[in-house]
């Protein structure tokens, strides 16, 4: 069932909308949690959000994936200077929301419909709130406002609309990592084609991981052509060469096992256990073939995996 957001985003509205996108730091300047950016990852592909800027609703979009680790989009410019490099980006497909809708000349309206707690507006006087960023709201508020703005959804956005967009904004993120790794002056060719090669899983990388990781992590499949070789911290959020090609930072993985790994569908503990995240059902686990794997016990990690893993807990898994 979809769930329905609201975003006050004033300072980046148009690259966002422009770039198919929110985004959001993942903490506070002072280290401390935000709910509203923890919202990115509560997210789900299929959900809802409204823009509002500049005192507008002018667009409504529909999540196509779910928010991915990923540094601070370079067309902020000088408006994401107070920001942290690192944070969320949340995929969406955006389209016209009508007209735009004023949503302080229909407050008497829609008034007792805000949330009593982290409303996206003041409740007093209808002005956005300006310590909201990503704002739960309920489904008869977001329905009230599509009804004022006169506008079809079914039309916007057909059938699974979002389906065909999932994993374009990842694509895209990979893609300007790579540009920028082959516009590094200080890397020589060799280096810029190891680099690029590890987003695949080739070459030096895969080398590197096959110097610790002997099979599969949970099918015990240890045949070479069946592997492959898994970043855990992934490709595009390394923070350098020695991320992307350390042989510490890779699993070999079978392909379904690697295609839950890379969505955030599962991770370990570093004693060896596996997490299942709540957004893939059991039964699919069994349609897999993976419920018994997932069960048994598994080889811990060693020490210098350990970091990496914690970070893919923390920023890929679906909590």
């Amino acid at each position: 069932m979809a769930r329905y957001w609201w975003v006050n985003h004033k300072q980046t509205s148009r690259e966002e909308i422009r770039g198919g996108y929110l985004w959001s730091p993942k903490l506070k300047r002072d280290g401390a949690s935000n709910l509203f950016y923890s919202n990115m990852r509560r997210a789900e592909p299929g959900d809802y959000v409204l823009s509002y800027a500049g005192s507008y609703i002018r667009y409504v979009g529909q999540v196509c994936d779910f928010a991915f680790s990923r540094i601070k989009p370079d067309e902020f410019g000088p408006a994401g200077n107070a920001w942290d490099n690192e944070g969320w980006m949340l995929p969406l497909l955006w389209r016209p929301f009508g007209e735009g809708v004023l949503p302080k000349s229909h407050f008497n309206r829609i008034r007792e419909l805000l949330p009593a707690k982290y409303s996206p507006l003041s409740l007093n006087t209808g002005n956005g709130n300006q310590a909201v960023y990503l704002a739960e709201i309920s489904e008869q508020l977001f329905f009230t406002l599509v009804s004022i703005a006169q506008v079809n959804l079914g039309e916007l956005f057909g059938p699974d609309s979002f389906a065909l967009y999932s994993g374009l904004q990842l694509e895209l993120t990979d893609k300007a990592v790579q540009e920028k790794i082959n516009s590094d002056v200080s890397l020589s060719s060799t280096e810029k084609l190891q680099q690029i090669n590890a987003r695949r899983g080739q070459g030096a990388f895969r080398e590197n991981v096959m110097r610790y990781e002997k099979c599969c992590r949970l099918t015990g499949i240890s045949s070479p052509q069946l592997l492959i070789a898994s970043h855990i911290k992934p490709w595009r959020s390394c923070s350098d060469g020695f991320e992307r090609l350390d042989g510490n930072n890779g699993l070999l993985l079978s392909p379904n096992v690697d295609l839950l790994f890379d969505k955030g569908l599962i991770s370990f503990f570093n004693d060896g256990r596996v997490i299942v995240s709540a957004h893939i059902a059991t039964s699919d686990i069994v349609r897999l073939g993976l419920d018994v794997a997932i069960s048994k016990e598994h080889a811990a990690f060693r020490n210098e995996q350990q970091a990496y893993l914690d970070y893919h807990r923390k920023n890929v898994l679906l909590a």
